[in-house]
């Protein structure tokens, strides 16, 4: 099938340009001689989590049970659910530990700890735990500092639960002042020092702690030393979108995921293009507020893929795009002519499909599913 004959909008995958960018990281890590546990929140596809992982079954990294349930039904069987797991999830996590996958959980409070022991205590079960650990303020986390992280692992323990280490996420990397290849390097470092620190104090409190877990695509690309961390995780680079073109990490010819779109007329007024592709195609997401990415809702290509310069997406409603020029009128394109959108956000654009329609060129060669659901 040609992309020509797609129902739009549709999702398309170049593989080429997807292999590439798991290539590069690939070969980076093996320089450094760390170990990848790739996060599939992105991709939330078996098809193209084969491409990376380290063997048939993982490791990987999911955001959601529902990821989990999708890949361990594939046979993948070492999983690590990087959000802090909530007491009413413990049931769900502890089914999928039964039928044998090696599922690690978060946590980053006592309250959390103490309510997991007793679940854990009621059921009879031992979890595999990782504690999430703050590296920059960011988001969730204790920081390396806390004397919670001690009591939340004597909680652990004493409950007769299997604490497997420390897990962090420099997600500063998304809004950092000025970011770029020193500043990525110097939170990459922060990032390993605040985990490689938690994980010392546990070690010298009695606990063993094999996993130390730190990772973000801007901090795994530019970080140049990962002594004591014993694996890194990254989601966004397999795909990568503007988001991390704005940031200095990938060039704009790198993002190999694109909203295939049809033109449907223009506004009278202004000449701009009105596209079959809105916000529930492309997301409302304009990629950290504008603050580093000026590129509207999206880049537009023409279906082979070659970017247009000048061209943005500037509006969406429902299911209709809006694309106008930075300067000047947009070219003349008749109804029915197909255009691509980069994303802005790669996760939340794959988000609105089911379906990956991977391409060569305008050629469709596979169509690989998608996961839904939390």
């Amino acid at each position: 099938m040609h992309i020509d004959h797609l129902p739009t909008p549709a999702l398309l995958l170049d593989e080429v340009c997807l292999r590439r960018n798991m290539a590069r990281l690939d070969a980076r890590l093996r320089a450094l001689n760390v170990t990848l546990r790739p996060h599939c929140k992105t991709c939330k596809s078996m098809d193209v989590a084969r491409l990376c992982m380290a063997s048939p079954q993982g490791p990987i990294t999911v955001s959601s049970l529902a990821e989990a349930e999708y890949f361990a039904q594939h046979g993948v069987m070492d999983i690590c659910y990087a959000v802090g797991v909530v007491p009413a999830k413990l049931a769900r996590a502890m089914l999928l530990r039964q039928r044998g996958v090696r599922l690690s959980l978060l946590l980053d409070s006592a309250e959390n700890a103490r309510m997991l022991a007793a679940f854990a205590g009621k059921h009879g079960h031992v979890f595999d735990l990782l504690l999430e650990i703050d590296c920059d303020g960011h988001r969730s986390g204790l920081r390396p500092d806390d004397p919670e992280l001690l009591e939340c692992a004597a909680i652990l323990t004493g409950g007769g639960q299997n604490l497997l280490g420390v897990l962090t996420h420099a997600g500063s990397a998304y809004d950092l002042p000025a970011p770029g290849p020193e500043a990525f390097a110097a939170l990459a470092a922060q990032e390993r020092d605040a985990a490689v620190s938690a994980a010392r104090q546990l070690r010298a409190a009695g606990h063993g702690c094999p996993v130390v877990s730190v990772g973000s695509t801007p901090t795994v690309f530019f970080g140049r030393d990962f002594a004591g961390v014993s694996e890194v995780r990254a989601g966004v680079y397999m795909f990568q979108d503007l988001v991390m073109a704005g940031l200095g990490v990938c060039p704009v010819e790198d993002i190999a995921l694109s909203v295939l779109c049809t033109v449907i007329g223009r506004q009278k007024s202004s000449g701009n293009l009105v596209v079959d592709a809105g916000w529930m195609a492309l997301s409302r997401d304009a990629g950290l507020a504008g603050r580093f990415v000026h590129d509207g809702y999206g880049l537009v290509c023409d279906v082979d893929g070659k970017l247009l310069p000048g061209l943005r997406v500037t509006e969406t409603n429902q299911e209709h795009g809006v694309i106008a020029a930075r300067e000047g009128s947009c070219p003349p394109l008749p109804v029915g002519a197909q255009l691509r959108i980069l994303p802005a956000h790669a996760c939340a654009t794959a988000a609105a499909f089911d379906v990956y329609h991977v391409c060569q060129g305008r050629q469709v060669t596979e169509l690989w599913s998608r996961c839904r659901g939390l």
